[in-house]
């Protein structure tokens, strides 16, 4: 029995990932959809359930019930089989993301490696599915998101190079470990870091503006084209299964990881209790509007999400209130670092909606120009950067805040360099001449 015991808890996480993420990520897209709404001045799902917060399940629903077509002349094996490796390579990349200080499948001391690595063969189901599906627009968005993918993994890996720098493991449980020792969280450290990683994610988890592979006006859907039903949600489970673990790999490397913002600080001890506040007040908001919903049983539904905020403010606040020494307050580590990584993970995938919404898609050679010209030697100039502060402070026993800021101001006039240079060197877009002054007759 005791040989086990160490087994039966990774097996419940991974059951507990494998079973919620799904509908994780249905909801996701819900959230995305009121996002954009807003941002447009409409009310976006409001028919299935109240306020739309059954419409995951009736997406899901439809899927499944909806034919299974596969094109005559499609490779039928690897049609069939690369949704499974797109989605089946971002659920393993979960495995090492430590949710909390508790809560994580395996402590790899290569953990950040392991995830990169897993993540990274994603790609082999776009571009299989792309190729089996014996389609122009197929192959086009498969060969263009394999370029994307080419182009930002190498920003971001340096990206990730530099905060290994500060954290000196590869352990994604040790790097949060460093953080919390420091004192303060990575983007303080490596601001120009997290904006390259930040930009280079939304390339590599194809999203808008840079959803070249998939892109409507142009190539129909791209790599999904020619799929349908129950295959085509699998490609979009894997797309918003990779928002969360980039979000989850920034948000372990940047902004602490489980740690409550200024976790070290005794005054700021208050906001233990903004978990008890978050979910009170979106308790107050549901019984506020279930007697207006039209139905029955909108009505209870609402009432029903009101009552489980407070069952979890109940969990969240529990720890903070119990006596020092008890069990239940040795869980509050557990119990607040798994809602803080949460939180900080939905605030991450949040500033991907507002992004997409925001900005317009880019041209490909745009792209291109922004990835290799741009953000790849920032990248280098970055790790350069944080490498000279490091070596300020641990050689010459500078401080670390005036060393790592000196590599910060030189990485800052890098980029502004490269900005300038860009601009002037821009090429005129693809198809179009200079003009040239022709002389007017007299």
């Amino acid at each position: 029995m005791n040989a086990i015991i160490p087994y039966i808890f990774p097996i419940l996480f991974a059951l507990v990932i494998v079973a919620v993420l799904p509908l994780v990520a249905g909801y996701i897209v819900l959230v995305e959809r009121k996002v954009m709404a807003d941002m447009q001045v409409r009310l976006g799902p409001m028919r299935v359930g109240p306020h739309g917060l059954l419409q995951p399940i009736a997406d899901a629903v439809k899927l499944l019930l909806k034919e299974d077509i596969i094109p005559e002349s499609a490779d039928r094996l690897v049609f069939w089989g690369a949704p499974l490796i797109s989605v089946t390579a971002a659920m393993l990349a979960l495995a090492a993301v430590p949710i909390g200080p508790f809560f994580e499948i395996a402590d790899l001391n290569i953990g950040l490696l392991y995830i990169l690595g897993v993540s990274s063969l994603g790609i082999f189901g776009i571009v299989l599915g792309g190729w089996a599906s014996n389609s122009h627009y197929s192959l086009l968005g498969a060969l263009r998101s394999a370029a994307q993918l080419v182009s930002y993994e190498t920003s971001a890996g340096m990206a990730i190079v530099g905060a290994l720098l500060l954290a000196g493991t590869l352990s994604t449980r040790g790097i949060v470990q460093v953080q919390a020792e420091t004192g303060w969280w990575f983007i303080f450290a490596a601001p120009v870091g997290f904006f390259i990683y930040l930009v280079a994610s939304i390339a590599e988890t194809n999203r808008a503006p840079f959803d070249m592979p998939e892109a409507e006006s142009e190539l129909v859907a791209g790599y999904m084209t020619e799929y349908s039903g129950f295959r085509w949600a699998l490609y979009f489970l894997a797309e918003y299964t990779n928002m969360v673990v980039v979000a989850s790999i920034a948000t372990t490397l940047f902004l602490g990881g489980w740690l409550r913002p200024f976790a070290g600080t005794s005054q700021a001890n208050f906001l233990d209790y903004f978990p008890l506040v978050l979910m009170v007040w979106v308790a107050g908001y549901c019984f506020r509007r279930a007697p207006k919903q039209p139905v029955l049983v909108q009505k209870v539904f609402m009432a029903a999400v009101g009552v489980l905020c407070i069952v979890l403010a109940a969990v969240l606040t529990a720890p903070v209130l119990a006596p020092q020494g008890s069990l239940l307050a040795a869980s509050k580590a557990g119990i607040h670092g798994a809602f803080w990584f949460l939180f900080k993970v939905s605030a991450y995938i949040y500033v991907f909606m507002w992004l997409r919404f925001t900005f317009p898609r880019y041209r490909f050679d745009q792209l291109m120009r922004l990835g290799w010209q741009f953000l790849v030697p920032l990248s280098i100039v970055n790790v350069m950067g944080i490498a000279l502060g490091l070596a300020l402070h641990r050689q010459l026993n500078w401080p670390a805040a005036p060393a790592l800021i000196l590599g910060i101001v030189l990485t800052l006039i890098a980029a502004a360099y490269l900005l300038a240079t860009g601009e002037k060197h821009e090429h005129p877009r693809v198809g179009e001449e200079e003009e040239e002054e022709t002389p007017v007759n007299a």
